[in-house]
């Protein structure tokens, strides 16, 4: 099958995959509506283009956090991607830094930090869940640091584990030659079988549910390294996380896999952009499967995108030559949108470019310069 576009590579990952692998990639919590709303919202967003404008030369490069990427379009965290592929996270490091872009590895990544670090150079985020034991935080931030990651991306919307239907079903756990790589000699690195969904039952036995910002505060004196807040929907929690001292804000619903019925990451996005006022770059997951989505969220405040389901997807499709296919393909698509657009660079990515339907309710937000 001739891949050429990047829904497809989860065509293919439904085929090659177990059924429980598949449905735990894929799947979201509860009835799925955010599921679908994460992506449908984009098509709520239409372009405003501008025309005769010189598009010969489009200038995609960005700093994320003091650091120079290629394009706007890095890697969310994905756990158990030896799932996917017998390559995993070490394939997706190779393909992120052969792309020019930022890898973030999860926590509860198959393959660790100084393992992904051996891959060869990259700028790498490390994506941390806040454990019971904050001995066992610690000393994952300390390796990560020494491997050379550069930023953390803390999840805070997974006090609980959301309701994930097939993962309980499927009685998700891990087969026996795959381990948590980051805790395999702290006791941690096993998910036994459990009545229903293993990873949850992990999740409840492991993740601190008095999770708070005093957290942050005590990640703060733990280490020096920019703190990137994952999970926020809400212009109240922006401001707080500002008032924290994050070095950045990743709205984020979790890919629709915690609380079900809460808004489509790009509807979040604008509310988030405004708390915030510039005050620290905001980012975006959730939904991303189009170059055209990744410029709607550009133009609607966002200073880049991180892609998750299509980074297993397409790792579970062609290894470390799918991710960077589908690297490519979205970095493809989304110069060209510029350049339908009359955009050729990044700053003229303004508001005025999109028409979202609920400008409608709010005239206010457009403010068109002709």
């Amino acid at each position: 099958m001739e891949v050429t576009n990047v829904m497809e590579f989860e065509k293919i990952a439904k085929d090659k995959l177990p059924k429980m692998v598949y449905d735990y990639f894929a799947s979201g919590a509860e009835d799925e509506w955010t599921l679908k709303e994460n992506t449908n919202a984009f098509s709520r967003i239409l372009f405003r283009p501008r025309i005769l404008v010189d598009v010969s030369k489009i200038e995609m490069a960005t700093v994320v956090l003091g650091f120079k990427i290629s394009m706007p379009i890095m890697v969310a965290p994905a756990a158990f991607q030896r799932l996917a592929h017998p390559d995993g996270e070490l394939a997706t490091a190779r393909a992120a830094s052969a792309a020019g872009t930022i890898m973030t590895l999860s926590s509860w990544a198959t393959a660790s930090v100084e393992e992904v670090a051996s891959t060869g150079p990259g700028i790498r985020f490390c994506q941390l869940y806040i454990m019971k034991d904050r001995n066992v935080v610690a000393q994952l931030v300390r390796r990560a640091e020494g491997a050379g990651f550069k930023a953390f991306t803390v999840t805070v919307d997974t006090p609980r584990f959301g309701r994930r239907e097939a993962d309980i079903k499927n009685r998700l756990t891990l087969p026996s030659h795959l381990t948590l790589k980051n805790f395999e000699g702290l006791d941690l690195g096993r998910i036994e079988k459990a009545h229903g969904s293993g990873v949850a039952a992990y999740a409840a036995a492991q993740v601190d549910q008095t999770l708070s910002w005093k957290d942050i505060k005590w990640l703060q004196t733990i280490t020096k390294l920019p703190i990137i807040v994952k999970g926020v929907l809400t212009a109240e929690d922006a401001k707080l996380a500002v008032e924290a001292g994050v070095s950045g804000i990743l709205v984020s619903n979790h890919g629709a896999r915690q609380l079900d019925y809460v808004p489509a990451t790009i509807v979040a996005l604008e509310e988030v952009v405004k708390a915030v006022d510039g005050k620290v770059p905001v980012f975006l997951d959730g939904g991303i499967r189009r170059g055209t989505d990744v410029f709607k969220a550009l133009a609607l405040g966002a200073s880049g995108v991180f892609v998750g389901r299509p980074t297993v997807f397409s790792l579970a499709a062609g290894g470390e030559t799918g991710v960077r296919k589908m690297l490519k393909m979205l970095r493809d698509e989304f110069e060209l949108s510029m350049a339908l657009s009359g955009c050729r660079s990044l700053k003229e990515i303004t508001r005025d470019r999109v028409v979202a339907d609920w400008d409608r309710h709010h005239p206010t937000r457009v403010s068109p310069r002709m």
